[in-house]
């Protein structure tokens, strides 16, 4: 169940993603006359062609949308919604009226790799606490609950879309290092929206499948999963063992496996989110594997 303190946290977070993004939109992305993509880079066209402030914009575009996204994503998300919008409006408006000049020797593929950092870096901070910023966000996260999408993906469309109009004012050149943006964007929004980093599922068949999975549990410090399976040749039923670790726990559960039998069948996946012990709260400190010389 949610607490006060959860939902001020989430808040919070949501503000300071939307600071952030803002913050690489102006001093990076209009300072050095690169686009955007999604709602975002039709308000970066509309200044260009037509002098409309972004801060006004952003918000003025973004009303039906916070209306569908209201109607199809529940009450929270609704209201989540609207503070990422207006908040990001609000500091649009703050960052251009600063006087800050952020000097990288006009070498635009540096200007493009920050502001990707920045703006998928705030956004996805935005993502991760449940908001969004409105606009293209809202049809991202309506895909992503709906098909499976994930947001890096779905955004990526729509910068596309949006950077090809966006030729009406820049040139081909600057329209290039754009992309960059957008590729760095999408690729830091699906980390940050992912937990930060891919564990591993390690599924393991073997004849000597308790031992390996006592030794995991005992020197691993994490639990394991009994999967019944059969062999399509032998139709010989056995237990798979099956186990989630981190990245750099991997090595040991190799180590482990073909210490007990070389001849185990192992398969690896990612697992792009984890929650429980050990991944989202601390577990106990785990022993060392040696191997032991006969």
């Amino acid at each position: 169940m949610e607490t006060t303190t959860t939902r001020i946290k989430e808040v919070f977070f949501i503000v300071l993603g939307t600071a952030i993004y803002a913050f690489g939109l102006v001093y990076l992305n209009i300072a050095n006359h690169l686009a955007e993509g999604g709602v975002t880079g039709i308000t970066l066209i509309f200044r260009a062609l037509f002098g409309i402030d972004p801060a006004y914009s952003t918000l003025i575009i973004n009303i039906p949308l916070i209306l569908i996204g209201g109607r199809v994503l529940g009450k929270r998300s609704f209201y989540y919604t609207i503070l990422g919008t207006v908040s990001l409006s609000v500091f649009l408006w703050i960052w251009q009226r600063v006087p800050l000049e952020i000097n990288l020797d006009h070498d635009l593929f540096i200007v493009s790799i920050l502001a990707g950092l920045f703006a998928g870096f705030g956004s996805g901070v935005v993502y991760r606490y449940g908001g969004t910023t409105g606009g293209a966000d809202v049809i991202a996260r309506i895909l992503e609950q709906k098909k499976g999408l994930t947001m890096g993906k779905s955004l990526l469309v729509f910068d596309a879309i949006v950077l090809l109009c966006s030729l009406t004012y820049l040139d081909l050149k600057r329209m290039m290092y754009t992309l960059i943006v957008s590729f760095v964007f999408s690729k830091v929004v699906d980390v940050l929206s992912s937990g930060g980093y891919t564990a591993k599922g390690v599924m393991i068949i073997s004849n000597q499948n308790e031992a390996i999975a006592q030794l995991l549990m005992e020197h691993l410090e994490r639990g394991v999963t009994y999967m019944h399976g059969e062999g399509g040749f032998s139709s010989e039923l056995k237990k798979i063992v099956y186990i989630i670790v981190a990245p750099q726990e991997l090595n040991e559960v190799k180590k482990i496996v073909h210490h007990m039998d070389e001849k185990a069948f192992i398969s690896i996946t990612n697992v792009h989110d984890v929650m429980g012990e050990g991944f989202t709260y601390l577990k106990p400190q785990r022993k060392r594997y040696f191997l032991k010389r006969s």
